[in-house]
């Protein structure tokens, strides 16, 4: 009976120095990974930040990692975003009657900090929670469909972008500044593969990712013009016009922001080294 215990006891501690030294040696250098998943925009067609309205979103990332706890991530992703006032239950938004679509292509940079240390491939090591904050640059070009024709609003100018009438409104820019913040898991099923999941929000600095910020103005346009009639819609309701010079369109006190739900799959590229002695 001793004899049996000495060597279980021998074999456990053979087998937990074993594992240490493995744990020691192996170098987890990064991961190259895919995902896809959903997109979702907020912002002053969506004020009540419904999720009604979700669509196409993936992505590629390249993760350096720096430690078993922090590593840097590279990523490029894409979402389809787009919203209408018919989706809301605001009778002001419904009367308003307004609508965008636009394809967002990102490039961020981020840092992330895994809450337990991860090490692919070994029992109760292959799993953590993780968080990431970073910053990147987005394209964005809102469009919206006119008896069954596309067109672009950037260069409409619907609130008097580059009209003389409203010297003080420019047009705005096609790219825009994020702060993507997320929450994710990764579990690691072998030495060499991952599957996660995550969700995060991107905060922006432009309120015009929808085309709608600031006030009415329907004087800087021909009445006749496609710009005219896309940038007070409220004539499709069959209700009396809201587009009056000066009235409120959207909110110019909050940015738009928009969020991404993905799932993927991720390959470590790994390295090994001498264990202490």
């Amino acid at each position: 009976m001793l004899q049996r215990t000495l060597f279980l006891l021998t074999f456990f501690i053979v087998g937990a120095r074993t594992n240490a030294q493995w744990m020691d040696s192996y170098v987890q250098q990064g991961e190259l990974g895919i995902a896809v998943g959903a997109g979702h925009y907020f912002g002053d067609l969506n004020t009540r930040a419904a999720l009604n309205r979700p669509k196409i979103a993936g992505g590629i990332f390249f993760r350096k990692q720096m430690n078993n706890y922090i590593s840097l991530k590279l990523s490029a992703n894409y979402a389809a975003l787009g919203y209408s006032d018919t989706y809301s239950k605001n009778e002001t938004q419904q009367r308003r009657n307004l609508s965008f679509n636009t394809n967002v292509w990102e490039l961020a940079i981020s840092g992330e900090f895994n809450f337990f240390k991860f090490y692919p491939g070994v029992e109760g090591y292959n799993f953590t929670p993780y968080v990431s904050l970073g910053v990147g640059l987005f394209s964005y070009d809102p469009y919206a469909y006119l008896g069954g024709e596309k067109y672009r609003l950037r260069g409409l100018g619907t609130e008097g972008q580059g009209s003389s009438l409203y010297p003080g409104r420019t047009p705005y820019g096609s790219t825009a500044l994020c702060i993507p913040l997320a929450v994710g898991m990764k579990y690691a099923i072998s030495p060499k593969v991952n599957i996660f999941g995550e969700v995060g929000y991107r905060f922006t600095n432009t309120d015009y990712l929808d085309d709608v910020s600031l006030t009415y103005a329907p004087d800087a346009f021909d009445p006749a013009s496609v710009a005219y009639l896309l940038q007070d819609r409220s004539y499709e309701t069959g209700t009396t016009p809201i587009g009056i010079k000066g009235r409120q369109r959207g909110n110019s006190s909050q940015n738009d922001g928009y969020a991404m739900v993905l799932v993927g799959i991720s390959f470590n590229l790994s390295s090994y080294r001498c264990p202490k002695p």
